[in-house]
């Protein structure tokens, strides 16, 4: 039987997704396009965007794959429990079962009988996942899952549960077995990926890198995202005595103003951030750092707004992610006063996109004229196109012979999105 996988969402999600296909392969089940069989849509709920994607994208697919299985899972389910019980829909799992989809699946097949399978968040363990391989030259590995920030406009606390952590050796285990298999880079993530290791005894985040880069055969560690209070002294260590962790760190500010920092509940002010980012910058001169910033939020005003404004230009970050506010209901940001219209939302977006883009050129531009190196990860009309260690996305002739190799350039030219380059040489280590 043929099976597709649409994901939404973040990393964890598209990690997890990989999970399930590794599953369903292993007992014999066919990933395909076209004549599919099951269909399996992983959802997002981190705004009212998503959750109409994901309610949009399970009506697609009951309507083009018609006779199919559909399994829907992941975040709108745990968050709108409810509203997934359609006709068409025969399989229902929430954030708990997504290592056991082949075992529903399998059951289904036999008995025909829908199955909804929805835990409580608040008291649950770390569902183990290992994945066997990824279709790219890195791979995600999930190390972490849930999050007790409980900022006030978030409702993922409520739909990925409690924190809690994959073991020590699963890590590593599954790192190695990944780079067996010709990864060349790792990509760590998490719902709140530094908080690794807080209900473990003297093993924490730092403890992890530390181990981590020690690992034989890996090239590049990446992290997709951490926050900046947990950038601690030991971790910042890492980064300055392990060439292993690449020049890039996504940091989510989401607010330049500190009088919108607190009523989002964040755990800084804007003084920290900066500081952390100096600290940071004093290691790694060149690192890229990403940001994510969220736009109207309740309250925010004109001044608020424009103190955000400053404060990214102070950073100078490499790219920015910009999210207008979206309304959760169950969260403490849906009842506060003040809410921000939906054209004041769309034009201060705008403002912070273009913003973005000026900072990205900037950034890219700093490059031209330097030998770098990076990974190539695929091939497209004679040009092979991938990413430096700092994220920088790189085109230069090339053919299939080169992908997944340690390729030597000179960057010549901005071509936005690219690095236009010219190879110096090849199969060289970083």
């Amino acid at each position: 039987m043929n099976f597709k996988i649409y994901t939404l969402g973040c990393k964890v999600n598209t990690y997890e997704s990989n999970v399930m296909s590794d599953e369903l392969k292993n007992r014999g089940y066919v990933e395909s396009d076209n004549d599919i069989d099951i269909c399996i849509i992983n959802t997002c709920t981190v705004t009212n965007t998503a959750d109409n994607k994901s309610m949009k994208l399970i009506r697609r697919c009951i309507k083009e794959h018609k006779g199919a299985i559909i399994v829907v899972v992941g975040c709108m389910v745990q968050n709108k429990q409810g509203s997934i019980d359609i006709d068409g829909v025969d399989i229902v799992l929430g954030n708990v079962g997504k290592s056991k989809v082949a075992d529903y699946i399998d059951e289904f097949i036999k008995t025909k009988n829908k199955k909804i399978d929805i835990y409580d968040m608040m008291d649950v363990t770390f569902e183990p996942m290992i994945l066997n391989n990824f279709n790219k030259t890195r791979a995600f590995v999930k190390i972490q899952d849930g999050c007790n920030n409980f900022c006030s406009y978030c409702v993922i606390p409520f739909v990925r549960g409690n924190v809690r952590s994959k073991k020590r050796e699963d890590v590593l285990n599954e790192v190695h077995n990944l780079i067996t298999k010709g990864h060349r880079e790792i990509v760590l993530t998490g719902i709140h990926t530094g908080n690794y290791g807080v209900e473990f005894k003297n093993y924490d985040f730092a403890s992890l890198l530390e181990d981590l880069v020690k690992v034989e055969g890996l090239e590049r560690l990446r992290i997709s995202s951490v926050e900046a209070t947990e950038l601690n002294e030991r971790v910042l260590n890492v980064f300055k005595n392990s060439e292993i962790l690449v020049d890039h760190l996504h940091i989510p500010l989401q607010s330049g103003s500190n009088s919108v920092l607190e009523r989002m509940n964040r755990k800084y002010n804007k003084e920290y951030f900066i500081n952390k980012i100096n600290e940071i910058r004093n290691i790694r001169k060149d690192i890229s750092i990403t940001t994510d910033v969220i736009v109207g939020f309740p309250g925010e005003t004109i001044e608020e707004f424009n103190e955000t404004i400053d404060t990214i230009k102070k950073i100078k970050f490499s790219k920015l992610h910009v999210f207008p506010y979206s309304k959760r209901n169950g969260t403490k940001a849906a009842l506060l006063p003040h809410h921000i219209d939906d054209i004041t939302k769309k034009e201060r977006t705008k403002i912070l996109i273009n913003l973005s883009n000026e900072l990205e050129n900037d950034y890219m531009n700093q490059f031209i004229g330097r030998e770098l190196i990076f990974i190539p990860e695929i091939e497209k009309d004679g040009y092979i196109i991938g990413h430096t260690g700092n994220y920088l996305q790189i085109k230069v002739k090339g053919c299939k012979d080169d992908l997944n190799k340690d390729i030597k350039v000179v960057i010549r030219e901005n071509n936005y999105p690219y690095l236009k380059a010219e190879t110096k040489d090849y199969n060289l280590k970083i």
